[in-house]
């Protein structure tokens, strides 16, 4: 059994934390090799919906985000965008 790959480990964080209609995680690594901090791990854009997000702010959804995932921030992720939608809200 092979281990999971950071976007995997991503997937399940998220999933368990925030049952989501919608999760797209691409690795953004490759953009970003050769500057400051990039081999302390990887860059990563997610865009997630949930209903979770429900009357949350900007702010509170990312740091509910960033709270689900911290075991991987700072050794397997670097960087982190977030797209943080309710279900009845279009992508910007």
């Amino acid at each position: 059994m092979s281990t999971p790959s950071i976007p995997e480990r991503i997937r399940f964080l998220l999933e368990a934390e925030f049952c989501p209609t919608q999760l797209v995680i691409r690795d953004d690594s490759a953009l970003h090799a050769g500057h400051a901090g990039a081999g302390n791990g990887g860059h990563y854009h997610v865009l997630i919906r949930s209903s979770r997000f429900n009357g949350l702010s900007a702010l509170a959804r990312h740091r509910a985000v960033y709270a689900a995932v911290d075991p991987l921030m700072g050794s397997a992720i670097h960087a982190l965008t977030l797209q943080t939608l309710a279900p009845d809200e279009a992508i910007a």
